[in-house]
Parts: structure tokens; C-alpha cells; sequence
């Protein structure tokens, strides 16, 4: 290494230093640059945010027809086989029930001019400030208009400024939020839907409906136990049926019915059967007055005699 012309490197240009931490202005502008990217980009296809635009409980946006199309792939996956397919939504997206189309105001001037729709600017119809990185974002669900954070907090009531639509502060989603707060009371919101049966967008959710139709027989079923008054129907003691009661001893309410109603209607049956004449006992009495009696002696009492025949 030498007489060559070249130069000898140096330790100092060698090694080199440890990757640092970035410090928090450096994080906030990654962060607004990601922001910026996902407030003009679609989250699924990369392409430029065109209407209708919508979006997914974790507040995500999308083009509509790049979830149409992921959905349609999805299924095709579905039917040849492949069990794993491609879900690019972190299974956010089923249905297009799971998404709501948003609303978003468009500056007129904006509109009015020949620009790109990249450059487009969404603004609160409240507060007119553009919608972007800047100023935190919400839209309402299930109309779907969007406002600024801070427009919604003050609305009086609970009733959308552009539809008169109600929604409960539940239903008002941020849009690409970052706090872990926002994100984790998204998360606890899409839990308790589905336990609902609901979705996103407030519907009922595929295959609900024949959950809730099977689950009705035995409602119903319970309800005509429930209708039976047990104590309309006379505990009779063991005394009276001759057989112990064992209703009080049966845990199903309905079996427990049905027995109680099964002794009674016994014990009815044994109470008629005693007041009623003994059949095989009627045969020795007459049921004449006695007159004939009296105008027979003892000696032919109890067989008749033949017309023809001398005393």
C-alpha cells in the first residue's frame, strides 16, 4: 500500500458512528410527510385519492373502487383455494358494509378552477380550514360527512350540520388518527359492534340474520313456559293424587309444567271415578219402587213364576 499514487485511509474515515435516535422534530416530520402521502393517496392501490372516497373503521381512506376490486380478487381466491389470499386491509374489509363513503367539502374556488383532483382541497364546512395533516379530522357514521375535530366538539346536540342526521359520539370516527388513544377506542368500538352483530357502517353484519333465526325457536319456547302460570294450577297434596308431586323436583320449566297439568287432570280422574256408581254393584239392586216385592210371597221372591202353572 504505498509508492502507487493512492492515499492510506484513516481509522477516523474508516469506522463509522452509531446510528442515533431521532429526536422528536425528526419524528414529527416523518410523520407529516406520511400523513401528507396518506391524505392524497389511497391506502390499498398508492393511486391519488379520486371520489367517492371512503373509508374503514380504523379510519383509513380509500378509492372505492380499490376495495371493489380487492374484494373481487378475494373472492376469486376464495373460490380457487387459496385459503390465505391477499388481505391488504388487515381484515378491515369484508363487505363494502365495513366501509363508509365520506363526505368531504370541496373549496369552491378550488372546484371552480382546471386542477388536478390531487390538488383538490378539502375543507370543514364549519370552519372552512383545509382538512389535511394540520388539523385533526372526523367524519360521522353513518352519514358520512366530515368535519373538523374541533367544529364537531362544539355542534350543539348530537344532530350532523349538513344532513340533520343523529349519531351518538360513539359513531364519530377520526381520520388517520395517531394518537394510541384514538386507535384503541377504535378498536373497543369494532369489538362491540360485532358482538352486536353490526358493522362499520352500522349494518347488520352477514350471517347475523341466521344466528338470530335460529336462536328465535327457543326464545319462543321459553316464552310459552314463561306464559304458563304455575300457580293458576292447584298443588293438590299426595293425599288426594296418590302420587307425590314431583314438578318442584324437575329443573326445565316447561317439563315441570306439563307434569303439574298431568297430576291435576289424574287426580280430577280419580275424584269423578269415586263419586260415580260402582257398575259391577248396580246389578244386585232393582231399580223398581218395591211394589212387586210386596205382592210376592218369600217363597217365589227372587224367580219368576210360568203364567201357565197351578199354585
Amino acid at each position: 500500500m504505498g509508492n502507487d499514487g493512492g492515499s492510506i485511509p484513516t481509522r477516523r474515515e474508516l469506522v463509522k458512528e452509531a446510528a442515533k435516535d431521532p429526536n422528536s422534530t425528526q419524528v414529527k416530520e416523518t410523520q407529516t410527510e406520511k400523513l401528507q402521502y396518506y391524505w392524497s393517496h389511497c391506502s390499498l392501490s398508492q393511486n391519488v385519492l379520486t371520489p367517492p372516497i371512503v373509508s374503514d373503521s380504523t379510519g383509513n381512506l380509500y378509492n372505492k373502487d380499490a376495495v371493489l376490486e380487492d374484494l373481487l380478487n378475494t373472492s376469486k381466491d376464495a373460490q380457487d383455494g387459496n385459503v390465505a389470499g391477499h388481505d391488504r386491509t388487515s381484515g378491515t374489509i369484508k363487505s363494502l358494509r365495513d366501509v363508509v363513503e365520506v363526505r368531504f367539502s370541496i373549496d369552491k374556488e378550488e372546484e371552480d378552477s382546471n386542477t388536478r383532483s390531487s390538488e383538490v382541497r378539502m375543507v370543514c364546512p364549519v370552519t372552512g380550514k383545509r382538512l389535511g395533516p394540520g388539523v385533526k379530522a372526523v367524519y360521522l357514521v353513518p352519514c358520512g360527512h366530515a368535519f373538523a375535530e374541533t367544529a364537531v366538539r362544539e355542534m350543539p346536540g348530537e344532530q350532523c350540520l349538513e344532513c340533520n342526521e343523529h349519531y351518538s359520539s360513539n359513531n364519530i370516527i377520526p381520520i388517520l388518527p395517531v394518537s394510541s388513544t384514538d386507535k384503541d377506542r377504535l378498536r373497543d368500538r369494532l369489538s362491540k359492534l360485532q358482538s352486536e352483530g353490526l358493522t362499520h357502517s352500522l349494518k347488520k353484519a352477514p350471517g347475523s340474520s341466521k344466528k338470530r333465526k335460529q336462536a328465535r325457536p327457543n326464545k319462543e319456547a321459553e316464552a310459552d313456559a314463561d306464559k304458563i302460570d304455575e300457580t293458576a294450577m292447584p298443588s293438590l297434596p299426595p293425599t288426594e293424587t296418590g302420587i307425590e308431586t314431583s314438578s318442584d323436583a324437575i329443573k326445565n320449566e316447561e317439563t315441570a309444567a306439563l307434569t303439574a297439568r298431568v297430576l291435576v287432570e289424574q287426580a280430577d280422574r280419580n275424584k269423578r271415578r269415586k263419586m260415580a256408581p260402582n257398575e259391577n254393584l248396580k246389578g244386585l239392586f232393582s231399580s223398581s219402587n218395591g211394589m212387586a216385592a210386596k205382592q210376592s210371597d218369600f217363597m217365589t221372591r227372587g224367580f219368576s213364576i210360568p203364567s201357565g202353572a197351578k199354585r
